[in-house]
């Protein structure tokens, strides 16, 4: 039958162009192999058949594998049925003989786009035979007439067909685990070798401009993708025209390679200006519009920064004239209302014109911008200390986008109403870049802070994604109506810890389930967060595929560690306000590339548990507590008010702790009474008790511990 396979071989490569990577893989594994792939169409297991260099075997459902019998001609068929140990040990026999096995793990095609749900016995099946796993992403399958997405993507008959064989990897699992155990360890390990192998297989080095373009080659040019409260929804064609337009324009005003600010709200004006800016080869700097003048000015001074631009609409409607009044002292402001006027005819029709070439055009305008090279800057939220810039390359930001993908099935179909503001690093990856790469629409939103017309845009936008903290969220579910957020498939909770009463409301009230997640603005910032496959209440999920990390030792602190990570997510570097727009690359005791979060956390199984800021532990009595932890109680003890702990000195202790509480009726008395009740240590009982009518937030609305403490002082001296 060699003369069959041959002749498939050259018309699917006719028809679908079907490419092979990483043949070298395959000679490696040995011979005693279990090749797994992610199953997208109906045409999986001829591709499979085909274009695998030996003659392998395949597991196949019983009631499949009557339905193949081409396959039957080109491949050995090893008739499975899942629920039955005789077939399972029948299959580890023939592995044992060292034979090649091709088994699709998620035992079905996917309906998502993404991974389904894998099934245990095939990492059971790899661990008792030992057999070495080869992993094969199966990509551009899924966009053809014989795929199950016809709902999610313009399907068509002959779409290019890559496979690409990864490095080989084994399971071992601990000798002490118990059988149950064991299965579950390999269905886990299984589970993270294909979500790696999904990621490692995206297209993540690349610019974002072109990542937008591979985008949209994918899911069509007239796909409406971002819209804004003026209601104006822009395609991908559109949106790259007007930032070609724009480009043009802006690059008269800046210089090449040139840190420039963007002031601007959630809006199509927004995307439109960064991409704009990327046309031409400068770097967008997002400024915090929440921070005032001295916030603004100071990270002006820390990117070095020249030119702001903005828009008067905008700045008379947040009420900032007084704000950029200080603020051009500075730096030299551009309204975007002033650069429309200075676009003619002749702007718009090149930018059409270069919309259609867009591949091209960027070639043209700006060859020498790589992904590895910066695409934004943004700040820090100095909670606990003086805002830092972090640079993040192009590369760090689509990488990220396509971890999160590799985890969970946001696609086409999808619209995302997106609140957090894009200078958050949040609200710029998970709320703009991340929709724009996957084909999901975004909506963008001016303010997260407006409680009452949220929950009402989530319904009438029909928004099935959303990005929020647990005060945003918090906020919504308290003004929603049951039935506002009827569509949504997902909310995602990070940027500080998700209280289990804001969980609880969501579900009990909307039957939602928050997903809580977790990152840091230096990695593009998503680091972990649950999904429906792999969730564990109380933590912020598993570490994305691609990232490494360690836990540092740290004294007093008996469970868990300091947290450092690496990957390709990890910002390019800092910029440091006595250092104007010097990048300090990352780098830790671990070495180069590695950069650490600040944050003790706990590991188990994978799952991640934060445990508190390295700088929010104080030491008192000779034993460290946790400033998270004793705000935990006091939100078991008044869940309707918000707290924040912080130290300051004391004369007998050297520090003391003192709580923030926008609880009217606050009594120490009463805190202690519940410490005692709930077998918690004296020492996590704060010494003083302020009452205050508002919490000092940040834009992210994250409490702003340097504005707790100003605002403790400040009565303090009163």
């Amino acid at each position: 039958m060699h003369w069959l396979k041959v002749s498939l071989q050259w018309l699917l490569r006719l028809l679908y162009r079907v490419e092979l990577k990483g043949i070298k893989n395959y000679e490696v594994a040995g011979d005693r192999v279990l090749i797994v792939a992610n199953h997208v169409s109906l045409l999986d297991g001829l591709l499979l058949a085909v274009f695998m260099p030996d003659r392998v075997s395949f597991a196949i459902d019983t009631q499949w594998a009557k339905k193949f019998s081409l396959i039957l001609k080109l491949a050995n068929v090893f008739p499975m049925d899942g629920d039955a140990p005789l077939s399972m040990k029948a299959l580890i026999r023939n592995l044992q003989e060292d034979n090649k096995v091709v088994i699709f793990p998620e035992g079905r095609i996917t309906v998502t786009g993404a991974l389904m749900k894998v099934y245990p016995g095939p990492g059971m099946v790899a661990e008792r035979s030992g057999a070495t796993i080869l992993p094969v992403r199966i990509d551009g399958a899924q966009y053809s007439k014989l795929s199950y997405l016809k709902n999610r993507y313009k399907l068509r008959w002959f779409p290019k067909i890559t496979l690409t064989i990864c490095p080989p990897q084994t399971i071992n699992a601990p000798d002490d685990l118990s059988g149950a155990k064991k299965r579950e360890y390999g269905a886990n390990a299984l589970y993270r070798i294909m979500t790696d192998m999904m990621f490692e297989t995206s297209n993540y080095n690349n610019t974002l401009l072109h990542a937008v373009i591979n985008a949209a080659n994918i899911n069509g040019w007239n796909r409406v993708m971002v819209e804004d409260m003026k209601r104006v929804p822009l395609t991908y064609r559109s949106l790259l025209m007007r930032s070609f337009i724009l480009g043009k324009v802006l690059s008269e005003i800046t210089s090449q390679n040139e840190n420039v600010g963007v002031l601007l709200p959630n809006a199509n004006a927004n995307i439109v200006t960064v991409l704009a800016l990327h046309t031409y080869g400068r770097i967008p700097a997002m400024l915090n519009f929440s921070v005032g003048a001295s916030g603004m000015i100071s990270a002006c001074e820390t990117a070095a920064l020249k030119n702001v631009i903005t828009s008067r609409q905008f700045i008379e409607a947040a009420s900032l004239e007084s704000v950029v009044e200080e603020l051009s002292k500075h730096v030299t402001i551009h309204y975007l209302e002033d650069q429309a006027n200075n676009i003619g005819l002749i702007d718009k029709l090149r930018g059409l014109w270069q919309s259609r070439r867009p591949k091209a055009t960027i070639e043209a305008l700006c060859p020498d911008v790589s992904a590895n090279d910066p695409a934004v800057v943004l700040f820090t939220s100095g909670s606990e200390g003086t805002p830092k810039g972090v640079v993040l390359s192009h590369s760090n930001i689509v990488a990220n986008a396509a971890q999160i993908a590799a985890r969970i099935d946001f696609g086409p179909g999808d619209v995302v109403l997106n609140v957090l503001p894009m200078f958050h690093s949040f609200g710029l990856t998970g709320g703009t870049f991340l929709p724009l790469l996957s084909g999901m629409k975004t909506f963008l939103y001016p303010s997260p802070l407006h409680y009452k017309i949220i929950p009402d845009a989530a319904y009438n936008t029909k928004a099935t994604v959303i990005f929020g903290t647990n005060t945003f969220l918090t906020g919504y579910a308290k003004h929603a109506h049951p039935y506002d957020f009827y569509n949504l498939r997902y909310v995602v909770a990070g940027a500080e810890k998700l209280r289990s009463e804001t969980r609880e409301a969501w579900m009990h009230r909307f039957g939602v389930r928050i997903l809580e997640g977790y990152g840091v603005t230096e990695t593009s910032p998503v680091l972990s967060f649950n999904t429906p496959i792999a969730y564990r209440e109380d933590t912020v999920g598993r570490l994305l595929p691609g990232i490494e990390y360690r836990l540092e030792e740290v004294e007093g602190v008996e469970e868990g560690g300091r947290l450092h990570v690496k990957g390709p997510n990890i910002m390019k570097g800092y910029y440091f306000h006595d250092k104007p727009a010097e990048l300090v690359p990352p780098k830790t005791d671990f070495g180069d590339g590695w950069h650490d979060t600040g944050d003790i956390v706990s590991i188990d199984e994978g799952f991640i548990t934060i445990l508190g800021r390295a700088k929010r532990f104080a030491k008192i009595g000779g034993e460290m507590v946790s400033l998270a932890a004793v705000e935990e109680t006091a939100y078991e003890l008044w869940p309707d008010a918000m707290h924040a702990v912080i130290t300051v000195f004391d004369e007998k202790k050297g520090e003391k702790l003192v709580l923030l509480t926008t609880e009217n009726n606050a009594q120490r008395r009463d805190l202690v009474s519940f410490v005692r009740e709930q077998g918690i240590a004296e020492l996590n009982i704060p010494k003083e008790i302020v009452i205050t009518k508002e919490m000092p937030l940040l834009g992210s609305g994250k409490v702003d511990f340097n504005g707790v403490k100003q605002h403790i002082e400040s009565l303090s001296a009163e």
